[in-house]
């Protein structure tokens, strides 16, 4: 592995951090209904487990509320439960064939705790940047020993792995910063 692949192998796994941090931060929820929200939560349809998004159609109602609205009549029911057995403390209620999904108000309190969570997640994301930063001098080490580099090429590499981890972290913050407003706008 030469210098440059060890770099842009060390980028690109940043970004896949970053974007996995983009991800787990979309569904800490906000008081905004968004229907990426019920992603996650699965439905027995005939015997098989199915993300919701596969037996109804999922839409905004408007600004705090999500419409659920099964293809089949009998799943109805079925969604409902599941809707309101999720971890989401969300509290469904069926009118006809549509299920609307009211976003409760968060509390004072609440959104302290999804400050913090969104805080231990941005936490971890840059715990992964520095690994990741602590692979790739290793592996610059390692082409030293190998006699494949020089040490100067190997230090000019390692302050660009380090430029690198210092710009993601930064990205990190940036994205940590935005939900934790987003989380505390009333």
């Amino acid at each position: 592995m030469s210098i440059v692949e060890i770099k842009k192998a060390c980028e690109q796994k940043m970004l896949k951090t970053l974007e996995a941090l983009r991800v787990d931060l979309a569904k800490v929820r906000t008081g905004r209904a968004h229907t990426g929200l019920l992603d996650h939560i699965t439905v027995d349809y005939y015997g098989t487990m199915m993300p919701i998004n596969q037996v109804a159609n999922v839409t905004l109602v408007d600004a705090r509320t999500i419409g659920v609205q099964p293809w089949e009549k009998k799943m109805a029911q079925v969604v409902e439960k599941a809707i309101r057995e999720s971890d989401l403390g969300l509290n469904p209620q069926s009118q006809g064939d549509l299920i609307r999904v009211p976003m409760p108000a968060l509390t004072e309190e609440r959104r302290r705790d999804l400050v913090k969570v969104v805080k231990g997640e941005g936490e971890g994301a840059k715990v992964a940047v520095r690994n990741l930063r602590r692979d790739a001098n290793q592996q610059l080490k390692d082409l030293v020993k190998a006699k494949e580099a020089s040490e100067d090429e190997e230090r000019r590499a390692q302050d660009e792995v380090q430029k690198m981890t210092d710009r993601f972290i930064a990205e990190v913050d940036k994205q940590i910063a935005q939900k934790e407003a987003e989380i505390m706008a009333v």
